[in-house]
């Protein structure tokens, strides 16, 4: 997919190094760097191998040929077979504000309607507001209680959408 200021693609091997230095950039911005979130997941440095897996998928966005974003969707680890959960969603201040998160999200959703997915679940913590309200916007609702086996205890919103 291609707008006129970024291109959307599913992520290749050699993308790698480049999300996981812009997750480990955004992250520590929100203050979600210590023990309980998506920084210390060990598929931060092999995004591709793991969302090659079956009924995942992960989005990258290009800017004038460099990655600055990305985003993707699986099965929620711990859930049901019918929940899957959008992942690890950064984006670099300069992708922000493009339209990209929406686009990115969106093509999420419809891999998750592609692999059978019932329900989307997503993790993300208080100070993410811009976030939050492109969350609301797309249809997630707020829940009280966290779902799946994540390993972020360190987030404190959690989001549910029916597919």
């Amino acid at each position: 997919m291609k707008s006129a200021d970024y291109t959307i693609r599913p992520i290749e091997q050699r993308d790698d190094v480049a999300m996981a230095r812009i997750i480990r950039t955004v992250m520590p911005e929100f203050g979600a760097c210590g023990s309980g979130f998506a920084i210390n997941d060990p598929e931060v440095d092999w995004m591709q191998r793991a969302y090659s897996a079956p009924r995942s998928a992960y989005f990258v966005v290009e800017v004038d040929g460099e990655i600055v974003g990305g985003g993707g969707v699986a099965q929620l680890e711990g859930g049901d077979a019918d929940t899957c959960e959008l992942r690890k969603m950064y984006f670099l201040p300069q992708a922000r504000g493009l339209g990209a998160g929406a686009a990115v999200m969106e093509k999420c959703l419809e891999k998750a309607r592609e692999f059978g997915f019932k329900r989307c679940y997503l993790e993300t913590l208080t100070g993410m507001d811009a976030a939050m309200r492109l969350y609301e916007r797309a249809g997630f609702r707020r829940i009280d209680t966290p779902m799946g086996a994540t390993g972020h205890g360190g987030c404190d919103i959690w989001y549910l959408k029916d597919l």
